[in-house]
């Protein structure tokens, strides 16, 4: 089936759409810019980079800036799936939904009522196997936001590896975080993947941290052959 990607351009998105590239044809990305850092249904750090990792992933990108009102942007959304329909001719989306059921049933809705497929090849997958898959699948992806304790700004930037998983590992069953970040508790920035026709080389960032929440902000990269 001809796909389009939801796609934030943090690890689940990317590895959403890496399974299902496996089976189906994702011929774009439709990524929602929200202002609203809080936003209940879309990821906000180094958004605005969605562009770039379209480019690595040689895919064309739909993207619609919204205002993050908690109903007006699933409208946005709507039209945005929509303009994949009337410009690609796709027949489904493809999410990086884990564990959202808030996220899973708006989506959900959407695709019905514009009869196309919702795939959400992520959906219940256990937190440190999904982690454990980006490694074994050499995905490149950088923490690029926390927001809760105990995470302190010495994990900003930081690549996820396997020491990595291991501290977040304990950590979930110390404190009970969602490893992956599901609570809210981290988000990612990828910068390469098999998907990838070329990697991302972060060439100027800054991080900004207070109380146990912080941002990476990737201000610089460039695209480097693979």
């Amino acid at each position: 089936m001809k796909l389009a990607s939801l796609f934030s351009g943090g690890k689940d998105s990317v590895l959403g759409l890496y399974k299902a590239s496996a089976k189906h044809d994702v011929v774009c990305l439709i990524t929602i810019e929200s202002e609203n850092k809080e936003s209940y249904m879309f990821h906000t750090p180094n958004i605005s980079l969605t562009q770039t990792q379209s480019e690595a992933l040689d895919l064309p990108l739909i993207k619609v800036v919204t205002k993050g009102e908690k109903e007006k942007e699933l409208a946005e959304l709507k039209q945005a799936i929509q303009q994949a329909i009337d410009e690609y001719q796709i027949e489904g989306i493809v999410t990086g939904t884990v564990a959202s059921t808030y996220q899973a049933s708006r989506v959900q809705k959407i695709c019905n009522e514009l009869d196309i497929w919702c795939f959400n090849p992520l959906w219940q997958m256990d937190q440190i196997e999904l982690l454990n898959d980006l490694i074994e699948n050499k995905f490149e992806v950088y923490i690029a936001g926390v927001f809760a304790y105990p995470f302190g700004e010495e994990w900003l930037g930081k690549i996820i590896d396997k020491s990595m998983i291991g501290k977040l590992k304990q950590m979930q069953e110390e404190l009970k975080i969602n490893p992956a970040g599901e609570g809210g508790e981290i988000e990612t920035f990828v910068t390469d993947c098999p998907a990838f026709k070329k990697k991302i080389i972060i060439t100027k960032y800054s991080t900004e941290y207070d109380n146990y929440a912080g941002v990476f902000n990737i201000e610089e990269t460039k695209l480097e052959e693979k």
